[in-house]
């Protein structure tokens, strides 16, 4: 398919104002002040309570901010929750980004959701952002109580680079339990356009859809220069789907997009999960672009619907009292 005709529309406005990273926007601030020049979003989903709050951060690192929404007003009822990372290439984006689309997931799948304002690259490379990612998912399982949420029933969910982080954290916290130590118990991961090999090359979607579908190649290669730094981008917590074993990790829902550089390895890491025995919803949607989850397009509304309520049935539909 070509890309949908509305969704061409958003591509070329996107195009319009988004830094044009690696070219000539070179500085991750500059990147960052640009994006915040975009006037904010409308509130489109009211929820009973939004609190921003700091929680600690890993060892010897700053403390964490995020952004708590629950779903339900009293704090007596026990709800799922949901740990969210942003996208943006590991250098750009936030919280705030992505408010509308943690209000919704929070009232679709009747789950509290906890989005992490993990630090950012190149002034935290490769591991902080993840140490960041994984430390707000332990905090979220030990605060259960204090939250209102189930920790057995916890997901941890992302999109692009975000998406990464989730996958990493499922892996950390299954091995991590298999050697004995205190980790979260995942119960689903939601995955949306994920990166998940750092690799530059081997994938025919990016160079299909490398340039004209908003995410390019150039970006991709300006993003890993910021986050990689050096480090192995083989390394399994840095490109998942080079985890030598994929077994035992929570369900998935894996969300892939028909014109994204990131389509192919998405694709590949919902194969390897299902194929290492894991209960995989993959859910492939054509004629649709890196990001388009996020954007106002009915396309976006029906898949967030999908999604969501996958999400929904994945942590169990019933609420409780404590």
């Amino acid at each position: 398919m070509t890309l949908d005709p509305y969704a061409r529309a958003i591509v070329d406005a996107l195009t319009l104002v988004f830094p044009d990273l690696g070219g000539s926007v070179t500085d991750p601030v500059e990147a960052r002040e640009i994006l915040a020049l975009a006037p904010d979003l409308p509130v489109v989903v009211e929820l009973p309570s939004v609190v921003d709050r700091a929680i600690p951060g890993p060892e010897g690192a700053p403390e964490i901010p995020v952004r708590i929404y629950r779903p339900v007003a009293d704090q007596d009822i026990v709800t799922p929750v949901v740990v969210f990372f942003h996208g943006g290439g590991f250098t750009i984006c936030n919280v705030a980004l992505y408010d509308n689309f943690c209000r919704e997931l929070a009232q679709t799948a009747g789950a509290t959701v906890v989005s992490v304002e993990y630090r950012l690259a190149p002034e935290t490379p490769y591991p902080g952002g993840l140490q960041d990612a994984y430390a707000a998912t332990t905090w979220v399982s030990a605060h259960a109580a204090e939250l209102g949420v189930d920790p057995a029933r916890l997901a941890v969910a992302g999109d692009s680079a975000g998406g990464n982080f989730a996958a990493v954290v499922s892996l950390m916290a299954r091995d991590r339990a298999a050697q004995g130590h205190p980790s979260p118990a995942i119960a689903y991961q939601l995955l949306v356009y994920p990166s998940v090999d750092l690799a530059e090359d081997g994938y025919p979607s990016r160079e299909e859809n490398g340039t004209g579908f908003f995410l390019t190649t150039q970006h991709m290669t300006w993003f890993h220069e910021q986050y990689v730094r050096g480090a192995d981008v083989s390394d399994p917590h840095m490109s998942p789907i080079n985890a030598p074993d994929h077994s035992g990790l929570p369900r998935a829902c894996v969300v892939t997009a028909e014109h994204d550089p990131l389509r192919d390895e998405g694709d590949a890491y919902a194969a390897k999960l299902a194929a290492a025995g894991v209960t995989v919803d993959h859910i492939q949607v054509e004629g649709m672009f890196h990001g388009f989850l996020n954007m106002p397009h009915p396309t976006a509304e029906q898949t967030r619907a999908t999604v969501f309520a996958a999400v929904r049935a994945g942590l169990g539909r019933d609420l409780g009292r404590s």
